[in-house]
């Protein structure tokens, strides 16, 4: 996503928790498209942390839009979830989102309205009882999304995109079970991703509170 709104002509400012290598190879492949880019460090499991997080992008450049991306998604279901494992999606999957869009709102300046993007599930607005903390976090953030947009309006639009079948989770391979109800009968391709972000990164600014499935028809079935 980051590479895709640089070929657009953004400047970027990376976020990692505890990959610094990899930030850092992402960060000269877009200055290597004659864009600019930064790298900023914090875990978002700590709140003075990601408080922080916003102000420092602030005092690098402008920013005129946030994606909130981070997520932690741990197959568990409810009688197994530990006050752990709910706390932890929350702080990360909830309330890291909170607290940037937050951070945000109260420093953006621009002269057009600002733009934030949550990055969804599409069990966010279909909640199943597998992966129970998560899908309830995410759930939470898809309610966040139109709250938001309702908040800040006119300065800044809020949008969600609630992914499906784009790429397996670590643990998993591209099984055919993985998709045999998933109505386009594919995985999504990265590129169609990176088409979405850039779109609504430009996109008509009368465009807030809505939530994009790129899901190949799976929150239909």
């Amino acid at each position: 996503m980051a590479l895709a709104a640089a070929r657009s002509g953004a400047n970027i400012i990376l976020h990692h928790a505890h990959s610094p290598a990899d930030a850092e190879n992402v960060a000269e492949q877009i200055r290597n498209l004659g864009r600019k880019a930064w790298v900023l460090e914090a875990d978002l499991n700590n709140l003075i942390q990601t408080q922080n997080l916003m102000q420092a992008a602030f005092s690098l450049a402008p920013v005129n839009a946030l994606i909130n991306n981070a997520a932690i998604f741990k197959s568990v279901d409810l009688a197994n979830t530990t006050i752990e494992d709910w706390t932890d999606h929350l702080q990360i999957n909830l309330t890291a989102p909170f607290l940037l869009s937050q951070a945000f709102a109260n420093g953006f300046q621009g002269s057009l309205p600002g733009r934030i993007i949550n990055m969804l599930d599409w069990r966010a607005l279909r909640p199943g009882k597998d992966h129970f903390p998560y899908t309830i976090s995410k759930s939470a953030l898809a309610a966040m999304t139109s709250s938001m947009a309702l908040s800040l309006a006119p300065g800044i639009v809020v949008n969600g995109i609630a992914l499906g079948a784009i790429l397996p989770p670590g643990d998993e391979d591209f099984s055919p079970a993985l998709i045999k109800n998933v109505p386009m009968q594919r995985w999504s391709k990265l590129e169609e991703l990176e088409e979405l972000i850039v779109w609504l990164l430009s996109a008509p600014e009368y465009i807030t509170g809505e939530i994009i499935h790129l899901d190949g028809g799976r929150h239909l079935v």
